[in-house]
């Protein structure tokens, strides 16, 4: 998710954002964990993901 596309989402499409982010994030490390993934970048990516997400609701938070 681009940081443009995170800054016009609501704070409840976030939150369920992230839930869904953080659950693919913990399925691809136990692939990877079990077998070698195809694109190892994925978890780089989707690790990424989850932090723009999480930096911005808690930058809500504050304001």
């Amino acid at each position: 998710m681009k940081q443009s596309e995170i800054k016009q989402a609501s704070t409840a499409e976030l939150q369920e954002q992230l839930a869904e982010s953080t659950k693919a994030y913990t399925d691809l490390k136990m692939a990877h964990a079990i077998s070698p993934l195809e694109n190892p970048i994925q978890l780089r990516t989707q690790r990424r993901s989850i932090a723009r997400i999480a930096t911005e609701l808690t930058k809500r938070e504050v304001q």
